[in-house]
């Protein structure tokens, strides 16, 4: 019986972090980006990038061996290139770049997982509030290059699932859209621009409303999406047929969802309908481990903020007064819950 069993999983799982910390310095030092102009070798590649001569070739080839980059040839000779999917989504200048999330993920976040048995023992979020004691938002919204960088990591991480909402989800019967939360504007610009019946407003608070403006004129859909400045824990939600809410819900505990998921139920009309678009987990709490994985970062980011199950939503949404709701499947881990009024 035990002849069988293999320790590989384990043992991948357990060093995971040196092939992630090898991307992450990756998408850091420019690699793809670099690549995207065409091959080079491993020696060129080094000296555009500034490299010690160490890097060379186990750096390379440990992202060729990890799927993120080709290589033609053996030796010195040897040329590597971008795959498919670095070249598209983690080349800086391509209109798909994701990588702002994993430039936060090695900033930031890499560090504070460190500490993450010491959260599961107290509760108690790891980022900068536990050295400054100021809370995660007050700290990023001071720095603006700070404040620049987590909005680049959000835009990343939620194109696909805002996408996907745009497509799968039937906006017809509706006329206006609130994105509450709404960061740079990408999810009202691209539900926008699929149905060009909705005016869509993307609320954030001020220092954001600024980068959204920017962001939204960049797209081109400044005529038909406007950004305004809104803190919605204290000022009233706007009258809606949609109020959006990507990647909200789950920075907060549930004292506080339960505020938001009332305020939105007051500001819509019968048969309007809150969307919350997050990683939900499984209702069995078996399989979306990223939507776990993502729970465990609300604890190191807040300590109290936890992600949720369709379920869960459910349940909360018809205690606040919703008449009822569905989950849409949307990229990967990524959903969408949807609340009618």
């Amino acid at each position: 019986m035990t002849a069988s069993l293999s320790p590989d999983r384990i043992l991948q799982t357990g060093a995971a972090f040196w092939g992630s910390k090898a991307l992450l310095s990756a998408v850091e030092l420019g690699v793809f980006t670099v690549l995207a102009e065409g091959p080079l070798t491993g020696e060129q590649l080094r000296v555009r990038l500034g490299l010690h001569q160490r890097a060379v070739p186990d750096f390379f080839d440990t992202l060729l061996a990890l799927g993120f980059l080709q290589r033609e040839g053996q030796g010195a000779r040897a040329c590597y290139s971008n795959t498919a999917e670095t070249q598209h989504f983690l080349d800086r200048r391509s209109p798909a770049y994701m990588g702002g999330m994993l430039e936060m993920a090695n900033d930031r976040l890499y560090r504070f997982w460190g500490d993450l048995t010491q959260a599961l023992r107290t509760g108690q979020p790891q980022n900068e509030i536990k050295h400054t004691g100021e809370p995660l938002f007050a700290k990023l919204y001071e720095d603006p290059a700070r404040l620049e960088q987590f909005m680049a990591a959000m835009s990343g991480i939620s194109a696909g699932n805002f996408t996907l909402l745009a497509e799968k989800f039937d906006f017809s019967p509706y006329l206006t859209l609130a994105d509450v939360g709404g960061a740079t504007g990408q999810l009202a610009c691209l539900v926008a621009a699929r149905h060009p019946h909705l005016y869509c407003t993307s609320l954030d608070l001020p220092k954001v409303t600024d980068i959204a403006r920017r962001k939204i004129a960049e797209r081109g859909m400044s005529d038909r999406v406007q950004a305004q400045p809104f803190d919605f824990f204290n000022d009233p939600f706007p009258q809606a047929d949609v109020i959006t809410m990507g990647m909200i819900l789950h920075d907060w505990n549930l004292e506080r969802k339960l505020q938001l998921m009332r305020r939105a139920w007051a500001a819509l009309p019968p048969g309007g309908c809150l969307i919350a678009v997050d990683n939900l987990i499984d209702d069995e709490r078996r399989h979306n481990a990223f939507g776990l994985l993502m729970s465990l970062n609300m604890l190191i980011e807040f300590g109290d903020a936890f992600d949720y199950t369709g379920a869960d939503f459910s349940r909360w949404a018809r205690q606040v007064g919703f008449r009822r709701t569905e989950v849409l499947p949307l990229a990967g881990p990524g959903s969408a819950a949807i609340a009618y009024k």
